[in-house]
């Protein structure tokens, strides 16, 4: 008996359940929801600066649009077709998803975020018709109370799910969600599965192993146990396993802590002037500061970088970078300003067209847990921090802002198309008009 079978058999039961929810085409599905005229119409979300295609609805996919391209490059297809446009909506993305998890918190006491769009649920109890009842019911409430579609899949591992939730997305007669409990089920699915497709493989390992002839997950689970171990390693024998029924990758229900963060852009157009860098980086130094706030942590120490382009060879190259010590672990805005400052005066070099900056924090560690002898005003801090993110997240971001972030901001990212910040901003509020 095959290695395989013994697992199956071991196996048979199959009575873990974890279901994967991932909202479809999520970027262009939240644009939907505040403008009903764009359903069924092609919709592509553009990259910072309006770069690249990072999200395409179904109707562009059949347009022949891919995922990636430059704008410039679809810019044919994109224009005769009347496909919407939209610049990336980081904020409205961001809101959105926080009420489709908030709203699967609500289904399950286990439950890890994985990304902005998927989440994992814990669904161990119920028995087959029943999950697949819960399942359209999820479907139904997400799609009622936040107006974003999703498709679930279910089976016994993570990896397992992954595949049960591409089925679900990509053939209409799961109507959404597809569950693989039995092994007739699950080997038929991995027979329509792709190598390339399955968790954890991807595009370089898939030509490897194309190379033996192993073509989809079907393929890969008949692969013998010490080839495998031999060529993929421990990676690719958990990956072997998850698709074998035995979980190796648990639920993540409390995310580990960050070690750094990092807030950093592409320019609209190169810029020279030093005043220009200080102006950037005192906005992502101030921007980089809110968001461990969030999540309420400090940070030990910095870097601010900066950059040329790259791909443009006609111009001189240059890029740098420079670590510094915070004095204290600290997300005050105006200390890691300050600090960022002191760095990009260092590392600017006049003659360079800048096309990109950035400012990372490291040595995260929670604010609880490092207030000592040694330390500033932490208190005095806090009401000032506080004070600062309650009057911006009230008015919009940025509302009030240290003066070295400029007015103007002539470097300031790209984005020509960017639609209205429904949810997060007072002045973006959709105004309904009744005719008595």
């Amino acid at each position: 008996m095959s290695y395989t079978k013994q697992l199956q058999n071991n196996h048979s039961s199959l009575s873990n359940s974890i279901a994967l929810i991932d909202c479809n085409n999520f970027y262009a599905s939240c644009e939907r929801i505040f403008n009903p005229k764009l359903i069924n119409k092609p919709i592509v979300v553009l990259s910072n600066n309006d770069g690249c295609i990072i999200t395409r609805s179904v109707e562009a996919k059949k347009l022949g649009i891919k995922m990636g391209d430059p704008y410039f490059k679809a810019k044919k297809i994109i224009d005769k077709n009347n496909v919407k446009v939209f610049s990336s909506n980081y904020s409205l993305y961001g809101d959105i998803s926080q009420r489709v998890m908030e709203t699967l918190a609500r289904f399950a006491p286990d439950i890890e975020i994985y990304s902005i769009d998927e989440a994992f649920l814990g669904l161990n109890g119920f028995e087959n018709y029943e999950l697949s009842k819960y399942c359209s019911y999820i479907r139904r409430i997400i799609k009622q109370w936040v107006g974003i579609p999703v498709s679930i899949g279910v089976s016994s591992t993570k990896t397992l799910s992954k595949i049960a939730n591409n089925l679900a997305k990509k053939n209409k007669e799961y109507d959404g969600v597809c569950i693989l409990k039995s092994w007739f089920d699950i080997n038929e699915a991995l027979k329509l599965t792709s190598v390339e497709d399955v968790w954890g493989i991807g595009r370089r390992l898939s030509i490897f192993l194309q190379k033996y002839n192993i073509n989809t997950a079907y393929d890969f689970i008949q692969l013998d146990k010490g080839w495998l171990r031999k060529n993929m390693g421990v990676v690719g024998e958990k990956i072997f396993l998850e698709l074998c029924g035995v979980s190796c990758i648990e639920l993540d229900l409390i995310p580990s802590d960050k070690k750094s963060c990092c807030v950093s852009r592409s320019f609209s157009k190169p810029i020279e002037k030093i005043y220009d860098l200080e102006e950037s980086v005192s906005a992502y130094g101030t921007r980089v500061s809110e968001k461990i706030r969030e999540e309420g942590l400090v940070a030990e120490s910095m870097s601010v970088f900066v950059l040329t382009n790259y791909f443009n060879r006609k111009e001189k190259q240059y890029s740098n970078s420079i670590k510094l010590q915070l004095p204290f672990p600290t997300n005050n805005s105006i200390k890691i300003v300050k600090r960022a400052l002191e760095g990009i005066r260092k590392i600017y070099r006049e003659g360079y067209r800048y096309k990109k900056a950035g400012v990372i924090l490291y040595g995260l560690s929670k604010a609880s847990q490092t207030k000592g002898l040694l330390d500033y005003d932490r208190e005095s801090s806090d009401i000032i921090m506080n004070t600062m993110d309650r009057i911006n997240e009230r008015y919009g971001s940025s509302a009030i802002r240290l003066a070295s972030e400029g007015i103007e901001k002539s470097w300031k990212m790209r984005r020509e198309s960017v639609s209205p910040c429904y949810t997060t901003s007072f002045n973006d509020l959709v105004e309904v008009k009744i005719n008595l």
